[in-house]
Parts: C-alpha cells; sequence; structure tokens
C-alpha cells in the first residue's frame, strides 16, 4: 500500500506543481484499478488543499473533481458522504476554489447511493455560500446540472424543504442571461410546476423571475457550435409560463399587454402561449380579463396582415371558448360563457349583414373560431347567426352576395363538426333532410357560376358530417337527374341543351365534392361509371365535354378520398377494372350498341382517363398497388382480361403481342408500339411508359444496355431520311431523355447531344427546339414524384449550367435559318427556371433574347417576354445599357397577333418605368404615342394592361410620379 500511496503523491505532485492535465485520467485509472482508493487521494492531496496559495489548492480541488467524473459509479455511501463534507467545506474558501468545487458536486449529484439528506445538505450550502450569478457561465451551469440531477434522484428530500427550494432556485437563476443555462433553467422551473413542489409565497417570485424573458428575443449568432434556437427557448419557457394556473392573475394581463407590441413575434408568441395557458385554466382564472383578452384577439384578427398571427388568435379564441365551455359542465358559479359569447356576438354579429364589405370575413372566421369550441357555443352562436343569414340569402338578389353568405355558411357547417357529440348534433335529422333539399334544389335550378360553385363546396361539407344522409337522399336525386334526357330534343332548342348539360355538370361536380369518406365514394363511383358505360353504349345521350368531367370527377375523389384501406379496394377491385374494361371495348368495337360512335374512343376522354387510374395507383397501399401493377401487365403482355367486368373479350387477345409478362419483355414491347404504331396517342402513351419503366429500373449494365440499344434504333430512324416515322422516334427519344435527366444519369449526355445536334436538322429542328420544353416542365401524369419516380433536386438548374455554353455556341455557329431554333430552345429551358436563378443568369443571355424577340415566331415572344418580367423588376447594369433595343423590340410586339403576347410585352413596358427615371425618361413620348393603339385593342384584357402602362409612363417625371 506504502507503493500505492506513493503512486497518488506523484500524480498529485506531477498535476498540481507540474500542471501535467494528463495525469487526472492516470489518477482516475488507478482508483479505477484498485490502486488506491478516492480517500487515499484526498489524503495524498492534504499539503496541496492546505496550501496558502489559492490556484494551488483549487488545483488540487480540480484533479479530485476530474477524477470523480470518471468513477463516480464506484463509489460507497460512506465514501460520498465523506467528499460531500469535505466540499462543502471547500465552497467557503477562496473564490477561484469554488469553480472546481462546484464541478466536483455536480458528479456528486450524480451517484445513485448518495446519503439521506445529503442532497438537500448540498443545496443548502450553495444557496447560502454562493452568489451564483456572479459565477462564470460554466460554473451557473454546473449549479443547474445539480438541481436537475438532484430532481430526478431525490425529489422527496426537496419537497421537505418546501418554498425554500423554490426560493433558492429563484434567487439563483434571477439574471440568467446565457441562452444554453437558461435552457437548464427552464428545465428546473418545468420540473418545479409540472411535479407538484410546493410554491407557497413565492409564487409570484418564479412567474417574475421566468416571465422577465417573455417574449423571447433570441437570434443565434453565424456558425453558432451550440445549436440552440429561438423556438427551443420559446417552447421551454412557454411550459414553464402555462404549467399552472397559479401564474394566470400575472400571466394573463403580460399576455394582453404584449398583444399590443408592434413586434409580429411577440404577438405570435403571445397568441400561442394564450391558447396554451387556458388549457389548463377553470373560467375562474380567466372571468376578470375576458374583456381584455377579447378585445385584444378581435384586433388581432380584424387589423393583422400576417396569416400566422390571425390563425392563431382564432386558435387562442378557440382554446379561451373551449374554456370557459368547461366550466359551463362543471361549475355551479356565473355563467362566464355567456358573458363571453355576448361580447364576440356584439362586435361581430352586425358585420354579417355587410357581405359587400371586408369585415365580414374576420368576424365570420372569429364567430367560427368560438363555435368550434364547444357544443355549448355552436348552440348559442348557429342560434344567434343563422336565421340572418338565411333570411339575407333570401332577401339579395346579388350573386356575390349570396354566394359568400353561402361560404360562410359553409364554414359554420364546418366549425361544428370538431364539436359535435355523437347523441347530441346542432341539427336534427329533419333539418339536415331540408338543408340537403334545398342544396338540391338550388344545385339543380341556380344558373350563376359563382353561387353553384358554393352550393356545391356546402353539399361537400355536409357530406363529410352526415355520409349517410348524403347517401340515401342526395345521390339518387344527382343520378336521377343525369339520367333525365331534355324535354324538346329539337335542334333548335340550344338553350334548352344548355341548360341541361349546365345542369349535369353540376351534378357531377357535386357527385365529386360529397365523394371524402369511403362509404360515400362506394356509393357515388358507380353512378359515375354507370355515366362512361352509357355514353359508350349509347343508352344515354352524353357528350363528350360531359365524359370528360366525368373522368376528372373520378379523378378528384382518387385525389381527396380519405386513404383507407375501404377506398383503396373500391379503386383497386371496381374502379380501376371498370375504366379499363370500358377503354378496352371503345377501342374494340369503336362504337356503342347504338351504332354511334363511341365517346370513349376520343383522345380527350382518353387523356381524361389515365390520369384516374394514375392518381388511384399512387395512393393505393403497397399490397393492393403491387396487385394492380401485376394485373395491367398481364392484361397488356398476355392478354389477360379476367379481372375485368363485362368480359366478352377475345379469348387470345394480344394487345402489345407479347406473351410472357417480364419486364424486359414488357419494355421491348413498350419501345416497338413507340417507334412503329402511327397512332399518336398511342405511340406517345407507349414512350411515356418506356420512359417511366426506364426512371425506376435499377442503375447497372443492364439499365446502360437497354438505353444504349434504344438510342441506336432512335438515331438509326432520325438520321435516315427515308424513314417514315420520324416523329414516333423523336417522341420516344424526348421522353427517355427526360426519364434520365430527372435522375442524373450519366448516359443523359448522350441523349442530350442528340437532341442539340437536331436543332440544325431541316425538318425536326422546330420539334427538338419544342423538346426542350418538355424536358423542363412537370409531368401530370408520368415522371412526376406523385407516381414515385426518381425526381433529383434542382434537376433544371444542373441541366441550364451544363448546356447554356453548347447552346450559346450553337447559335452563333448556326446559319440564319437555323437560329430561331436556337432561340426558342434557349426561351423554352430558360422560362422553366426558378426565377431567383433568372434573374441570376438572363444578363449574361441578353442578347440572345433581345434576339428572340425579333424572331417571327410568337411562341418565342411569349417565353422570352415571361423570362423578361422577373428580370425588369431589379433590372442588372447591362440591361440598362440594352434599353432602347429592349423598348424598340417591346413596341414591335405592340401590333403582335397574339393576345397573349400584347398582354405581356405591355407587362414588360409598365415594368421599364420602374427603371432610373433619367434612363427611361428620354423614351417617355414614344412610349406614350404607341400605347395609343392597345388603348382600342379589341380585346378587354389588352386595353386594360395598356391603360395601366400608359398611366405609369405618363406620370413618369411628374411632381407627383415617380
Amino acid at each position: 500500500m506504502a507503493a500505492d500511496s506513493t503512486l497518488a503523491l506523484s500524480l498529485v505532485e506531477e498535476f498540481v506543481s507540474g500542471l501535467q492535465d494528463s495525469k487526472a485520467k492516470d489518477a482516475a485509472k488507478g482508483v479505477k484499478d484498485g490502486k488506491f482508493t478516492v480517500l487515499q487521494l484526498v489524503e495524498a492531496l492534504g499539503s496541496s488543499l492546505t496550501s496558502s496559495q489559492p490556484h494551488t489548492r483549487a488545483r488540487g480541488v480540480l484533479l479530485l473533481s476530474e477524477v470523480l467524473q470518471e468513477c463516480y459509479r464506484e463509489l460507497t455511501e460512506r465514501e460520498v458522504e465523506v467528499l460531500i463534507a469535505f466540499y462543502e467545506n471547500r465552497l467557503k474558501d477562496h473564490y477561484v476554489v469554488t469553480p472546481p468545487v462546484l464541478k466536483g458536486l455536480k458528479e456528486l449529484t450524480k451517484c445513485t447511493n448518495l446519503p439521506p439528506g445529503s442532497a438537500v445538505s448540498m443545496l443548502r450550502s450553495v444557496f447560502q455560500d454562493i452568489h451564483v450569478q456572479s459565477l462564470m457561465l460554466s460554473e451557473r451551469a454546473c449549479v443547474y446540472s445539480m438541481l436537475i440531477n438532484i430532481m430526478e434522484t431525490r425529489e422527496a428530500e426537496l419537497k421537505g424543504l418546501g418554498a425554500d427550494f423554490v426560493f433558492g432556485f429563484v434567487q439563483s437563476m434571477d439574471g440568467e442571461r446565457d441562452p444554453r443555462n437558461l435552457l437548464l433553467a427552464f428545465q428546473i422551473a418545468k420540473n418545479l410546476i409540472h411535479r407538484g413542489y410546493e410554491l407557497g409565497k413565492f409564487t409570484e417570485e418564479l412567474f417574475e423571475v421566468t416571465s422577465c424573458y417573455f417574449p423571447i428575443d433570441f437570434s443565434p449568432p453565424p456558425n453558432d457550435p451550440h445549436g440552440i434556437t429561438r423556438e427551443e427557448l420559446v417552447q421551454a419557457l412557454r411550459a414553464v409560463l402555462t404549467g399552472t394556473p397559479n401564474f394566470a392573475e400575472f400571466l394573463l394581463p403580460l399576455l394582453i399587454e404584449k398583444l399590443d407590441s408592434d413586434v409580429q413575434s411577440a404577438k405570435l408568441d403571445s397568441l400561442q402561449t394564450l391558447a396554451a395557458c387556458v388549457s389548463q385554466y377553470e373560467h375562474k382564472h380567466v372571468a376578470e380579463f375576458l374583456q381584455g383578452l377579447w378585445t385584444a384577439v378581435r384586433r388581432e384578427v380584424f387589423q393583422t396582415s400576417s396569416e400566422r398571427i390571425e390563425s392563431a388568435g382564432l386558435a387562442a379564441l378557440t382554446a379561451l371558448t373551449s374554456c370557459l365551455s368547461r366550466s359551463v359542465l362543471s361549475s355551479d358559479s356565473e355563467d362566464s360563457l355567456s358573458t363571453f359569447l355576448d361580447f364576440i356576438l356584439t362586435d361581430c354579429k352586425h358585420h354579417l349583414c355587410e357581405p359587400d364589405l371586408k369585415l365580414v370575413w374576420p368576424s365570420a372566421k372569429l364567430l367560427q373560431a368560438a363555435c368550434s369550441a364547444s357544443t355549448s357555443a355552436s348552440h348559442i352562436i348557429t342560434a344567434a347567426v343563422m336565421p340572418s343569414l338565411l333570411e339575407q340569402y333570401n332577401n339579395r338578389a346579388q350573386c356575390s352576395h349570396r354566394r359568400t353568405l353561402l361560404e360562410v355558411v359553409q364554414r359554420f357547417i364546418h366549425s361544428v363538426k370538431n364539436c359535435q357529440s355523437s347523441d347530441n348534433g346542432l341539427l336534427l335529422e329533419s333539418d339536415i333532410e331540408l338543408a340537403l333539399d334545398h342544396l338540391t334544389r338550388l344545385l339543380l335550378i341556380e344558373e350563376d357560376d359563382t353561387v353553384s360553385l358554393a352550393v356545391v363546396e356546402c353539399a361537400g361539407a355536409l357530406a363529410q358530417l352526415h355520409p349517410a344522409l348524403v347517401i340515401s337522399k342526395l345521390i339518387p336525386r344527382l343520378k336521377n337527374e343525369l339520367y333525365t334526357e331534355p324535354m324538346n330534343q329539337d335542334q333548335g332548342e340550344a338553350s334548352e341543351l344548355h341548360s341541361h348539360h349546365s345542369v349535369r355538370q353540376r351534378c357531377l361536380s357535386a357527385l365529386a365534392a360529397v365523394s371524402i369518406k369511403p362509404s360515400v365514394v362506394q356509393e357515388s363511383t358507380p353512378v359515375l361509371l354507370e355515366v362512361l358505360r352509357s355514353a359508350h353504349t349509347g343508352d344515354v345521350s352524353f357528350s363528350v365535354d360531359e365524359v370528360v368531367l366525368t373522368c376528372r370527377s373520378l379523378q378528384r375523389i382518387a385525389e381527396q378520398v380519405q386513404d383507407t384501406e375501404e377506398a383503396g379496394r373500391c379503386f383497386h377491385n371496381i374502379i380501376i377494372p371498370h375504366l379499363l374494361s370500358l377503354a378496352l371495348q371503345a377501342a374494340l368495337q369503336g362504337e356503342g350498341s347504338s351504332g354511334t360512335p363511341s365517346p370513349l374512343i376520343e383522345e380527350a376522354v382518353l387523356s381524361a382517363m389515365v390520369p384516374v387510374i394514375s392518381t388511384s395507383c399512387s395512393r393505393l397501399q403497397p399490397t393492393l398497388a403491387g396487385q394492380t401493377a401485376s394485373r395491367a401487365v398481364s392484361l397488356f403482355l398476355d392478354g389477360d382480361v379476367s379481372f375485368l367486368p363485362d368480359n366478352s373479350f377475345p379469348s387470345h387477345m394480344q394487345l402489345l403481342k407479347v406473351e410472357v409478362p417480364q419486364i424486359d419483355k414488357l419494355l421491348s414491347a413498350l419501345e416497338e408500339m413507340s417507334c412503329t404504331c402511327s397512332h399518336p396517342l398511342s405511340y406517345t402513351s407507349a414512350a411515356k411508359c418506356f420512359a417511366g419503366l426506364v426512371n425506376k429500373k435499377p442503375q447497372g449494365d443492364s439499365l446502360d444496355s437497354l438505353i444504349q440499344r434504344t438510342m441506336k434504333r432512335v438515331c438509326s430512324e432520325l438520321d435516315s431520311p427515308s424513314s417514315s416515322v420520324h416523329t414516333q422516334a423523336f417522341t420516344l427519344m424526348i421522353w427517355v431523355s427526360k426519364a434520365l435527366l430527372l435522375r442524373y444519369h450519366p448516359l443523359f449526355t448522350t441523349l442530350t447531344d442528340k437532341l442539340f445536334s437536331l436543332l440544325d436538322d431541316a425538318g425536326l429542328g422546330p420539334m427538338a427546339a419544342d423538346g426542350f420544353s418538355l424536358l423542363m416542365s412537370d409531368s401530370t401524369d408520368v415522371l412526376n414524384r406523385a407516381s414515385h419516380a426518381d425526381v433529383r433536386i434542382m434537376y433544371r438548374q444542373r441541366f441550364f449550367s451544363e448546356n447554356k455554353a453548347k447552346l450559346v455556341q450553337g447559335f452563333n455557329a448556326a446559319p440564319q435559318e437555323k437560329k430561331p431554333n436556337y432561340l426558342k430552345a434557349l426561351s423554352n429551358i430558360v422560362n422553366k427556371l426558378p426565377k431567383q436563378v433568372q434573374v441570376t443568369e438572363l444578363p449574361a443571355l441578353l442578347s440572345l433574347l433581345l434576339e428572340a424577340l425579333s424572331c417571327p415566331d410568337q411562341d418565342i415572344h411569349l417565353t422570352t417576354l415571361s423570362c423578361l418580367e422577373p428580370v425588369l423588376v431589379n433590372p442588372p447594369q447591362v440591361l440598362i445599357q440594352q434599353l432602347e433595343a429592349l423598348v424598340n423590340r417591346l413596341l414591335a410586339l405592340l401590333c403582335s397577333p397574339a393576345m397573349s403576347v400584347r398582354i405581356a410585352s405591355l407587362s414588360c413596358i409598365s415594368a421599364l418605368s420602374y427603371f432610373p427615371v433619367h434612363e427611361v425618361l428620354p423614351f417617355r413620348a414614344r412610349v406614350l404615342r404607341a400605347l395609343a393603339k392597345p388603348l382600342d385593342d379589341k380585346k378587354r384584357l389588352v386595353r386594360r394592361e395598356a391603360v395601366q402602362a400608359r398611366a405609369q409612363w405618363f406620370l413618369l417625371g411628374s411632381p407627383g410620379g415617380r
């Protein structure tokens, strides 16, 4: 043991006098290895701890504390007891000794075998002997960590201190400023409140010492290594302030005061804190502050320019009303709910009688927010406002007023759905049936589009609350109306036919609007499918437009229906098979049973049917999606029609003339169809399918060889002057190019080079220029994220940065007659870039864009103008230097045959008026003369844009102008 003591003395000497910090780890290892104990180390520190030099004493204590950091788990209860006494005594030493003492005490608070009473003893010593806020940041953190550790392991002992513990903590954190320490302090305060510590007479002191940081005003410094955010501090403080009703008398006046601030973040924080705190309160806690709270919330909703603050205000109002509603159920005291709702009705109800004024919507939102809080509130508010709304609807003749009133009613229906209980709804079933009758009547007779749209939305809102009644009452009426033929089929009665067509359109839209719950979908979709079947067979006469709208209604249902297994099976088992069956019947038969051509063979109908299937498949659960995909592949590869309804198809039908349903053969069949079929919709659809599969095919040799084989065939056709399938080959190439671009495949550059080379081709040049628009555009049916395509971020910017030089070089080298192809390609690319990229990149391409405005192609004009307009807002110097050329070209386009080009050029001319006055003032007279002609344009939209442009240029340079 003597040797062990010698080792301990040696380590102490080297650490304390030799200032070798690494010896602390050696000392900790000696304790862990059993070469000496912690108490023997204390003995070895004897001369250091009794030194007349404070720094030597501090160094000795630091060694012990760093050893404890490594060895606190191995300490016995007796050792802990001795060490606590040692450290408590050292708290009275010189201030330079205090930091290592606190470090050691923090490590001791982690021990699981603290002797009884030792936790309280440590804290009393710290509270009595240390002024925490005079310590450095890390030492203050030690104190907070001590408190957190002890609260986790010795809660009962701490609660025995009563309110004295709260007072000690309040003194410790009073004046804290560092965000790291504030997070620790807020955690302690939260524990005090949420774990039932006695606050006693120090309740207000605890509130004051924490609420002084409200609202949090903190912005982390750049490259903050600690990663503390303002939101973390906000949430931590909010948990403290809203944790107990005992703070209500202090917190609510504070929130009312902060809501009067001009700082938007303070308003938002106050409203969110209000919503959080009242969820813990009873009516007695808020009663005396109701008027002030209502006034503050009303002001934020009536006057705010921020949607976030408006939403937070409405949420706070809902929470406050909910708090008061609980008092109605649980208290015999004064009904504060009625008092509060009287405030709201008095200030808001009369605005609902002014549907043409702007306060109708904020008033309606406030009433609806309160209405949604509870059944009690919804009864009081709807009883007060609904009769007035219905009376106004019947008395007002303007369509805009009636639509506003209907939308207000619709939102009230939405607002009560969350507060309804299953046995105590707002309306009786007979009332709901009456409402459905009225909505149906309006749906069938109301000619104004805006009003009928509001009626459809109301029906959708009602269907979410009462799907059973919609199924039994509304859907049969709509179905009956769809199958009712016009009374007079004479061609001279065009107005009656138009009216009947409008009613059908509204019925189809209404079927889609009410189909949100799966139970409704199972009843509405068969009606829509029957419309398609009847249109195909000719049993009932439906126009192509009506059939297209039917498909769009099915697509809307697929997009909005609740994502449940019930809904998925409806699409998997019924909707998708019926659509495929009808499409195949139409394709094979060409006409219905009546001998008239089936509308389902029309390209517009087929194009509307495809998104229904793709949207449905994208929302199926994985198992059903796999089964649907397997069915579709089997159908097209080997004619498996067993899952299709109305199965009257040939037994050996081979749609793609392939026998085995494998992915490689599917790709081969699609490639063959793309390159040989003469029907545009068919070969385009095959190219899209091929591209979609290529985009998702795993990286590797198989994919590379497939791309190379396809490119070889495509290039062979494109390079052959005698080929009759140039268009088909190009369509396949451009879709495969897009598939590879989206996933950053290395072979994409091969296709890019081919595409650029085609810009010089006499026959395919214009088509190649248009192809760049397809490359850069979002696709609605395939190759998008909704269809689970592999889409990398910023693929447009990458394509532009890698290829802009090729465009410029190609333009400069091209003969004059080919230059428009390059300009159109450039315009198509730049037009699809994000606006911020356009603003950055366009100055370098300005000369080409000005050249594009001189081309005869109207499409180039339109895309180029749409590129230029955002740059004109903050013009770069290079653009100002080209101002005369730009003005000349814009004025020349005022005579364009295309209305859209005339409007776009006028918009750009308007933007020019915001250039520096001394730069544009010389052009004022010429521009005003040129603007005289579009003032008499035959199109109203052109005239409106011309008036605005002329007014801006007329004021240019005047004392009241710019």
